[in-house]
């Protein structure tokens, strides 16, 4: 029973071989004691427990609670700290101080190395072995390679046997060695505290280079610097010379000429009582003029700035390329600078200045000298430019020096004919005639299609000076004997490659063979001769055009007499005060669905042009206009012409906001202020769109164009491309860059002229 109460024998232990110690943990080195409260949590001891082995040993931190004070940490340093300038100086000085310790720390370790590798070198030559090479395998070899050891694998580590030599140190006194010391310190605190210097001058008097404008040598010098003085006092007053003629003008300066001048003034005064006093006037006067006309000052100013007789072949090549003139020809007159230089009488300048014509226009200033001196003349300008004075005014000035018409001769004709290729423009040109004629005496008559000849007739009953018609009504008339040109010895072609377009040539052929050939021009030097032409009063004839067809210069060539070329701009280009815009629209319904938002904009004011091509379809747009809730009329040539004339006076008199027409008002029709040209079609030619466009954009004011093209246009998309390429306030869209028929030139143009046909005796149009 005792055995039975006694506890069973342990176990045998059992022998087992020692296992390997666990890896190692790897946990995240803890951040550096960088605060108190840090160092303190990590050190602080947990609680102890009863079950706990080792109560009085330091727990390590979890992981958990470093990245909890991690996250803390960059917390606080995440909000801004504000320091004063003492702490900020105070942090400054000790990050300084210890830079400069380890600074120190590491030149005496770098010492130290080389003190021990020296004496390591004189223990090793005394024969004692350094307490560092004990590890080190001997260098000495003991035996055949093979039976070594330790067979060198690599290279020797020199880094472990030979340290870097020190730095070596400039030699210096140790007080000046320790003032750069200071002085460095100083710049490094100046630096951390304040920052880096940015605004620090490079600026060397070494590398300073010499400008090439310099003057390489000075031939002045300062007077106490002059040696040449000669102190004897019979040379105290010195004689001056004084030269007269080439002598007086060969390198002296104005004052010096002056002052001379005024002696020899006073010495002629001196001399002669009398005459001497005007003669020196006279000189004076002469001086002056020469110091106003030479000199660098007349080359330096502008030609507004000078006077006529001032104005050089430059000042006027400079006045040409401002106005955008060019002329051709022989003996061509410089172009007038204002209505004053214009060389017209004073009663007719009176009349300009109350019609309102403040500046002339680029063709006025380059025209008017011309016809003036009796030449024959071909203008080329673009639309709204002022073609009717510049041809006007010089006719009344020819008219005024011929015998007045009265009931002797006023069976013979007129003395001027206008010729223009439509009504409207005709019956503009006679408005504009009687600004000018009227209050100087002369009569006008305009005779055109769409009245009766006897109307016409009964009005010319008392004679017309000045006769504007059309060429197929003219014809008519002269046929019938109502009109005969005996005396008319002044013609001007207003439009003449637009009446060549209507078909006019024959006419104008008939009408110019009917003048009088009395006083024609000969055909050589002398038409080119101003003083030739005006001893005697020949025939005189003008040709104003946009282009020149060949049927148009075939007649220049027959009937003008070395005639003077005038171009204001470039031929066929647009007006620059019209921003054209250009917008693919296919199809009839689409394009008055846009023209309504157009017109609902209210970006543009009334009045306004819409273009078409076809005269049905005058009538119908002006329909759809109405029903848009705007005024509208039409003007095209089946209209008769009381029907025109109430049309374009609706339009000029505020009384209708649209006008819807053909080709018929492309060209020559004046309506002020228009803000708006639509093209419902894209004209058949670009000639024609120009004209179009240029319905706006007239007498110095700006205007729109709007164009509405489709597939159908594919013959005029170049031209319209280099149009809006050239314009300087309008853009090309995508859509007509990339066309096919726009990057290349397209088929032949199509002539000019309404769909509906203009051609006709009496300008049917």
């Amino acid at each position: 029973m005792a055995n039975d109460l006694l506890p069973p024998p342990p176990p045998a232990p059992v022998v087992r071989p020692p296992s390997p110690p666990p890896p190692p943990a790897v946990v995240p080195p803890p951040p550096p004691p960088a605060e108190e409260d840090l160092a303190s949590t990590l050190t602080k001891p947990k609680k102890k427990g009863w079950g706990s082995a080792s109560n009085s040993k330091k727990q390590p931190p979890s992981i958990e609670d470093i990245l909890r004070l991690k996250r803390e940490k960059e917390e606080a340093a995440s909000k801004p700290r504000f320091l004063t300038k003492a702490q900020r100086e105070q942090i400054a000085l000790e990050k300084r101080a210890k830079e400069v310790e380890d600074l120190k720390r590491k030149q005496a370790i770098s010492n130290g190395a080389s003190s021990t590798n020296g004496s390591r070198k004189a223990s090793t030559s005394n024969g004692h072995a350094d307490a560092m090479d004990i590890d080190r395998p001997s260098s000495i070899p003991t035996g055949p390679r093979a039976m070594r050891p330790d067979v060198p694998t690599g290279p020797r580590n020199h880094k472990a046997d030979m340290p870097p030599p020190p730095v070596p140190e400039k030699k210096k006194g140790k007080r000046q060695s320790a003032e750069d010391a200071e002085a460095t310190e100083a710049a490094l605190i100046k630096q951390r505290y304040m920052g880096a210097e940015q605004n620090q001058s490079t600026f060397s008097a070494k590398k300073k280079r010499r400008r090439t404008t310099e003057k390489k040598f000075n031939f002045e010098w300062n007077e106490e610097e002059d040696t040449s003085q000669d102190y004897n006092p019979i040379y105290a007053q010195r004689a001056e010379p004084t030269f007269f003629g080439r002598g007086k003008l060969g390198g002296y300066t104005e004052d010096m000429i002056d002052q001379g001048t005024r002696k020899f003034i006073e010495a002629l005064s001196q001399r002669d009582p009398e005459a001497g006093r005007q003669r020196g006037e006279a000189i004076l006067e002469m001086e002056r003029r020469r110091k106003e006309e030479g000199g660098r000052a007349q080359l330096d100013k502008h030609w507004s700035d000078k006077k006529l007789e001032h104005m050089r072949e430059r000042d006027w090549r400079i006045f040409k390329e401002d106005f955008n003139i060019a002329t051709k020809g022989g003996s061509i007159p410089n172009p007038m600078r204002n209505w004053g230089e214009s060389g017209l009488p004073d009663n007719l300048l009176k009349i300009v200045d109350q019609v309102g014509y403040t500046e002339p226009s680029p063709i006025q200033r380059a025209a008017i000298p011309i016809a003036l001196q009796s030449r024959d003349l071909i203008g080329v300008a673009v639309t709204g430019s002022g073609k009717t004075a510049s041809f006007l005014l010089p006719l009344l000035v020819y008219i005024s020096k011929l015998p007045p018409l009265d009931a002797r001769n006023r069976q013979d004709g007129p003395y001027a004919l206008v010729l223009a290729p439509t009504r409207e423009l005709a019956q503009q040109i006679e408005v504009e005639a009687k600004k000018f004629a009227g209050p100087l005496g002369f009569r006008t008559a305009v005779i055109v299609g769409g009245h009766s000849i006897e109307e016409q007739a009964f009005a010319m009953r008392d004679g017309a000076e000045i006769i504007i018609a059309t060429p197929g009504r003219l014809v008519d008339c002269i046929e019938r004997r109502v009109l005969v040109l005996s005396q008319c010895c002044y013609i001007i072609m207003d439009e003449a490659d637009r009446m060549i377009d209507f078909g006019f040539e024959i006419d104008l052929t008939k009408i110019l063979d009917a003048l009088p050939v009395s006083n024609e021009k000969p055909d050589s030097d002398l038409a080119e001769d101003s003083d030739a032409m005006s001893r005697q009063l020949y025939r005189q004839t003008m040709m104003y055009t946009a282009t020149m067809p060949i049927q148009v210069e075939r007649i220049a060539r027959k009937y003008l007499r070395r005639p003077a070329i005038v171009t204001i701009g470039n031929v066929g280009e647009a007006v620059e005060s019209v921003e054209q815009r250009v917008e693919f629209v296919p199809g009839e319904d689409k394009r008055k669905k846009r023209l309504h938002e157009i017109l609902n904009s209210g970006e543009f004011q009334a009045p306004i042009i819409v273009f078409v091509n076809i005269k049905r379809n005058c009538d119908a747009v002006a329909r759809d206009i109405k029903n848009m809730g705007f005024s509208s009329v039409t003007l095209h040539g089946s209209k008769t012409q009381e029907q025109r004339e109430a049309a374009l006076d609706s339009i000029r008199k505020g009384h209708t906001n649209v006008l819807v027409a053909t080709d018929l008002a492309g060209r020559g029709i004046d309506i002020q202020d228009v803000s708006l040209v639509i093209n419902f079609n894209m004209a058949t030619n670009i000639e024609q769109y120009t004209h179009r466009i240029g319905r706006t954009g007239r007498a110095g004011k700006t205007g729109v164009a709007i164009t509405f093209w489709g597939n159908e246009d594919v013959d005029v998309l170049y031209d319209l491309k280099q149009i809006l390429t050239k314009s300087q306030i309008s853009k090309v869209p995508e859509d007509l860059r990339k066309h096919e028929a726009s990057q290349q030139k397209g088929g032949k143009k199509k002539a000019g002229g309404d769909s509906g046909g203009f051609g006709g005796k009496g300008g049917g149009m």
